[in-house]
């Protein structure tokens, strides 16, 4: 997959920018602040609708303005689709598809497919659980538009859920409120069946490869795992060999036997929004015991990883995904960066994206034979602009 063409509307700090790409290579050269990551975060938006920077749209929005637009021309192959999204915080966003009348933002998925890495993937081993949630979410979405609906499903019950919770402590627990509950317990545990089952299988296909990606980047003996812990309190083998009917049936049970505790808290104590993923270096947990080359090696082989699946569930040419690497090689050591660059472009491997897009503050940072397509991006009066590097 490959954009030729992309335009950015009253977008971060684009007031109406457009920009062409080449297949292969795409370098965007410039100052911190300039923009760079603007432009990187556009493309993943029109992948996943949503930011790897901000859990919200508002920020996305120029100051001053109501909506921001994303544009482009999109390849698969010898296909072509005219891509278009509308932002537009606090109502629903639209999109079009080859120019024709507004749909729901959600039908663009699974057209674009792109994976980003970006300095804030670190929290992926850093941070919450829930950053590493989203992380299997994402991925599964991306490869499976339906699921979009199922994690809105579930985040639906779960508030009304909660909400319902909240109001047992305050008037007291009455036989009305027992049986709204078995009828958000029915639901929950339907769309938190579906998720969990998406999460797993994406974890299953996840493993080798980001176990691959880590040891081709850092050289290292120590092998990268991987675990779902999951709040039903059963172990990784018995949770991947369930059936969805099996992980509903487990749930519901969970929460009928959490019941006493969820009423004194008031919040859903069981459910995908619970779980976790523990990542190890052999049997030594990588968040608090790597090093920083080693947690940089993992989360850089998690996004390579993903991107491998993307490959695995779609093979035919033209369809590998766009590779976004968003100033990330300003961090790692010169081994590092050969690695990475040698991945990048596919050296040794049939795997080469049909197109990369790189941002860096430095030329000097970015590995010379990924500088054939290379544009300066500056910024003035808070205006960000595109052109051609010579």
């Amino acid at each position: 997959m490959r954009l030729s063409q992309l335009v950015l509307q009253d977008y971060r700090s684009y007031q109406d920018s457009e920009l062409t790409l080449e297949p292969g290579s795409n370098v965007l050269l410039g100052y911190n602040g300039v923009g760079k990551t603007n432009v990187a975060e556009a493309v993943g938006y029109l992948a996943t609708l949503s930011s790897h920077r901000v859990p919200n749209d508002g920020p996305l929005i120029r100051h001053g303005q109501e909506q921001a637009i994303i544009r482009a021309a999109a390849h698969r192959g010898s296909r072509e689709a005219f891509l278009e999204v509308e932002i537009n915080p606090g109502r629903s966003n639209r999109a079009r598809i080859n120019r024709g009348s507004p749909v729901r933002a959600s039908e663009i998925l699974g057209i674009l497919r792109t994976v980003l890495f970006a300095p804030e993937d670190l929290e992926l081993i850093k941070g919450p659980p829930e950053v590493r949630r989203r992380l299997l979410d994402s991925l599964a979405v991306q490869l499976r538009p339906a699921l979009a609906g199922v994690r809105q499903d579930y985040e639906k019950v779960l508030r009304q859920r909660n909400a319902l919770l909240k109001s047992i402590r305050h008037e007291g627990f009455t036989a009305t409120h027992e049986s709204t509950l078995a009828v958000w317990d029915a639901q929950l545990s339907a769309a938190g069946a579906r998720l969990l089952r998406a999460r797993l299988d994406m974890l299953t296909a996840l493993l080798p490869h980001t176990a691959d990606a880590y040891q081709e980047l850092s050289q290292s003996v120590r092998a990268a795992a991987m675990e779902y812990s999951s709040s039903l309190e059963r172990d990784g083998g018995e949770l991947a060999g369930a059936s969805t009917e099996q992980l509903t049936e487990w749930m519901q049970q969970a929460l009928g036997e959490a019941r006493s505790q969820e009423r004194d808290r008031a919040v859903t104590l069981i459910g995908p929004h619970r779980d976790d993923v523990h990542f190890t270096l052999d049997t030594t947990p990588v968040k608090g015991y790597a090093s920083h080359g080693e947690t940089w090696s993992y989360a850089l082989a998690l996004r390579l990883g993903s991107y491998r699946v993307m490959l695995d569930d779609d093979p035919n040419e033209g369809a590998e995904p766009i590779l976004i690497l968003d100033d990330v090689f300003a961090e790692l050591d010169a081994r590092r960066r050969r690695r990475l660059a040698d991945l990048a472009a596919g050296e040794g491997s049939s795997s080469a994206p049909g197109q990369l897009i790189v941002t860096a503050a430095v030329d000097d940072d970015v590995p010379e034979q990924l500088l054939a397509n290379a544009y300066r991006v500056e910024s003035e009066d808070q205006i960000s602009r595109v052109s051609r590097y010579e």
